[in-house]
């Protein structure tokens, strides 16, 4: 039996270790957290267990509902509120857009996001394309087409509430492929389909924190596998055909190794086996963001005034200079959420672009009191939370800067020259999670062919 450590139990990590426990390998999963998940992660507000992490995944791509259905979740999807923006001092309906890209420019018009200059530019197309073999900006593209003021109030806080970065670095083709073709047309605008399309989005019932935790029970109980926590590799050596793990226990030894860890701690790993991988791994970029998740009464008739608006949340062009960079009013958005709540009507902000990280340097309660600002001034909210739970994701979210495709080539080219090493998790091919899980199914399949 061939032995295997996988560093790092987040979503890919999880995977990447059940991938090679089903092809017959012994696996030790080793994370240098009290807990497993990643960037799932359940939390409870005032009692309430809701996500204050991820909270959905793609349903248009197959690897998370796959995934979901062999462990036995159940999925959900949206209800039919409808996301705002808040800009302009309103909350105006989010037309329909990809990545912020408009495809119905009456539709844009008529919700008031845009200046009449604004809206006179982005009428004024010019076709935009980007070579063969190369990348642009995403915030370029879309503003040489339709104008800056589409990239500031739309392209920005979609861009933002994804990947919490900036426009005009953001590569194209890594975050937003489908963009290159549509914005070399003509005609840019998408018919809309007929009948009812099919959910863009899913989650567990219950949450989607639920889902790691059924990965992590899936390998307690298979035999072999061992997950232990408080447990950071902090050193990795070849050792002949196999790898030596350096642990706060001591070193551990095996045939295979799977690193499923950020881009900078993996850089430290592979610095020896893999010089070129680490080089380019290092220029990854991350950016740090928290999530206030607050509970109100329902019965308090102000509360509902002000939430009971029919919006899913809202979303803030930076632009505009607030401090929260969206809302998501969960209650609104998932049934089970509204249910859970029995009597409660949950929401959350999220706070935190890349390059603000100095914003964030301030205790919970002063995030909260910006929450809070934020929310009175957009809805009129100014009752006072039953509970409030902040979480902060330190360099949770990488960046995939212009050229981000040729940079992963190069890293997967560097670790492929170091037999029995792979690499996966959110740094590659996508921060979604079916894409993370698709990386883990790579790297795993890497290793056992």
């Amino acid at each position: 039996m061939r032995s295997a450590i996988v560093v790092g139990a987040g979503v890919a990590g999880l995977v990447a270790a059940r991938d090679l426990a089903e092809a017959g390998a012994s696996v030790l999963v080793l994370e240098g957290s009290d807990r497993a998940g990643g960037k799932l992660r359940g939390g409870s507000v005032a009692g309430v267990s809701v996500d204050v992490g991820a909270e959905a995944m793609l349903h248009r791509r197959p690897e998370g509902i796959a995934l979901a259905a062999d462990l036995g979740l159940p999925l959900v999807h949206p209800t039919s509120a409808t996301s705002r923006v808040w800009t302009r001092d309103a909350l105006r309906p989010l037309p329909r857009t990809v990545m912020g890209a408009p495809l119905d420019l009456d539709q844009l018009e008529e919700s008031g996001i845009l200046s009449s200059e604004g809206m006179a530019r982005a009428r004024h197309q010019f076709v935009s394309t980007v070579p063969e073999g190369s990348d642009e900006s995403v915030g370029f593209l879309v503003g040489n087409r339709f104008g800056d003021e589409v990239v500031d109030r739309l392209v920005e806080p979609l861009l933002g509430g994804v990947y919490a970065g900036q426009a005009r670095h953001i590569s194209v083709r890594s975050a937003v492929p489908q963009l290159v073709d549509l914005l070399a047309r003509n005609d840019f605008s998408l018919p809309v389909p007929a009948g009812e399309a099919p959910p863009v989005f899913a989650a567990v019932d219950g949450g989607m924190w639920r889902l790691p935790a059924a990965l992590e029970a899936d390998l307690a109980g298979r035999p072999g596998v061992e997950i232990r926590y408080d447990a950071p590799a902090s050193a990795v050596r070849r050792t002949g055909s196999g790898f030596g793990v350096t642990t706060p226990a001591g070193e551990e030894i095996a045939d295979l190794l799977v690193l499923a860890t950020p881009a900078a701690p993996t850089a430290r790993l592979v610095a020896e086996l893999a010089p070129a991988a680490a080089d380019d791994l290092v220029r990854i970029g991350y950016a740090s963001v928290a999530l206030a998740t607050l509970a109100y009464r329902a019965d308090d008739p102000a509360v509902v005034e002000a939430l009971e608006i029919g919006a899913s949340g809202f979303l803030v062009p930076p632009v505009d200079g607030r401090r929260v960079k969206a809302s998501t009013f969960s209650f609104a958005k998932w049934d089970w959420v509204r249910a859970a709540g029995d009597g409660l009507l949950v929401l959350r902000t999220s706070l935190g672009r890349f390059g603000e990280e100095a914003t964030l340097q301030v205790p919970d309660e002063e995030l909260v009191r910006a929450s809070l600002a934020d929310l009175a001034d957009a809805t009129g909210l100014r009752a006072e939370p039953v509970d409030v739970v902040v979480q902060r994701w330190g360099g949770g979210l990488p960046q995939y800067w212009v050229g981000h495709a040729d940079r992963v080539a190069r890293i997967r080219a560097a670790v492929a020259t170091v037999p029995g090493l792979a690499v996966c998790g959110a740094s590659y091919d996508g921060v979604g999670i079916p894409a993370t899980i698709a990386s883990a199914h790579t790297a795993a399949a890497s290793l056992l062919t």
